[in-house]
């Protein structure tokens, strides 16, 4: 099988099953630091499911999200919201339009190495609160990808129709560890449990049928 894909990797549930099941695929994962409260304990994780299954993985830092770009996910740990992800206040964790500087570098990064295909982990759950997340930001910024570079790169997101449920579903059949992913807004060594991606986890592993002890 041909290893023609470059994966953006954030150490969370979605990405790291996307990881999983298409391992064979993939010739490169790349996770960013744009200075989110849980990038460091994300980037642990990506490292980890990276060297296990002995993927080439890089940090690429974004330190000018933080000075100039609004968001409770860059304030620390005090100004995330609790609640579900289709609550009004959890727009404020919204990062403008970190989805589209995040494919734009994958893109040109993917055509360096000239690897067909980049592949994102957005999901159903998302498109509440996150426009570059829904399927009318993956389709433009396909067409963008391919009509700006020479080999025509591709984006392929295959879990935005799905639930973060069906998800954990595919990384339970394929031996998934989720004690080695993290997803929480917060920071902490641990998951808080109430802030809407906690939320949405405890949700999608009990869907799942999934015990974590985190």
């Amino acid at each position: 099988m041909t290893k023609d894909k470059l994966m953006v990797l954030s150490g969370g549930m979605d990405s790291v099953t996307l990881l999983h099941e298409y391992k064979e695929e993939i010739a490169l994962a790349v996770t960013f630091d744009y200075g989110s409260n849980h990038n460091a304990r994300e980037i642990e994780m990506a490292k980890w499911n990276c060297q296990q299954l002995h993927i080439e993985h890089i940090v690429i830092p974004l330190d000018f999200m933080p000075e100039y770009f609004k968001s409770s996910l860059l304030e620390g740990a005090e100004a995330i919201p609790e609640g579900n992800y289709d609550d009004e206040n959890m727009k404020s964790t919204v990062v403008p339009f970190r989805n589209g500087i995040m494919l734009a570098i994958a893109c040109g990064l993917a055509e360096s190495r000239d690897l067909k295909y980049v592949m994102i982990a957005n999901h159903s759950g998302d498109h509440a609160i996150y426009p570059d997340c829904r399927s009318g930001f993956v389709n433009a910024m396909d067409k963008a990808m391919q009509e700006g570079t020479y080999i025509n790169v591709k984006l392929l997101a295959p879990y935005t129709n799905k639930t973060k449920g069906e998800i954990a579903v595919i990384g339970k059949n394929i031996g998934v560890d989720y004690s080695k992913t993290y997803s929480c807004y917060k920071g902490g060594e641990k998951h808080c449990g109430k802030c809407g991606t906690c939320v949405e986890r405890i949700e999608a592993l009990k869907f799942a049928g999934i015990e974590v002890k985190e």
